[in-house]
């Protein structure tokens, strides 16, 4: 009986967590990092600060934690990149893949794009620079022209700023999402000099 009741609890706990994370992403996009506070978080939640710092030591802690988590698709896509040989299947497939993860992590990336100038003195706003970077040299290849190289840079930032864009466009969004990914495919295809 013990062992069920220490697992709900335990349960409890990572949902109460869970739901911290939630919380403080949508205030953060709504009203800025910097402007949103524990004591917001905490009344929207329902609970006190010191029910907060329970799981989480800081504002930039539960950013952390929230990046950490939404953020592992994007770490696991470098991960199997770093694995496969750099041909232009790979990088076709990396930009997939791409594209799937920033489906699966939508308010993740609305906060980069409402919070940026904040992001750049965070350790999170590091973090994701450097999964750019990542991303963007398995997709780059150094012995070809600068104008290649920009090309296929730029599928990577088609996918990743074009994903805000589509909400402007009337259509389903499944189709709207693969028109996107069929334009940066393009773009390294033809980095490439491949006809599209």
């Amino acid at each position: 009986m013990t062992t069920v009741a220490g697992s709900g609890a335990r349960k409890d706990r990572g949902d109460t967590r869970k739901r911290i994370q939630e919380v403080a992403l949508e205030l953060f996009v709504r009203h800025g990092y910097e402007k949103t506070s524990l004591r917001e978080i905490a009344e929207v939640l329902g609970v006190t600060k010191p029910a907060i710092y329970y799981h989480f030591r800081s504002k930039e802690d539960i950013l952390q934690s929230i990046f950490e988590d939404l953020g592992r698709p994007v770490d696991d896509l470098i991960a199997w990149g770093r694995q496969q040989p750099p041909t232009l299947e790979t990088k076709k497939e990396l930009l997939r893949r791409y594209g799937a993860a920033m489906d699966a992590t939508v308010p993740l990336f609305r906060f980069m794009r409402e919070n940026e100038a904040t992001l750049r003195d965070l350790k999170v706003g590091q973090e994701f620079n450097q999964q750019m970077t990542a991303i963007g040299e398995m997709l780059t290849d150094p012995q070809t022209p600068l104008i290649e190289q920009l090309r296929c840079m730029g599928a990577l930032f088609t996918l990743h700023f074009g994903t805000f864009a589509l909400g402007h466009f009337e259509g389903d969004p499944e189709v709207k999402r693969s028109a996107l990914l069929a334009i940066a495919t393009d773009m390294v295809e033809t980095a490439h000099g491949e006809d599209a």
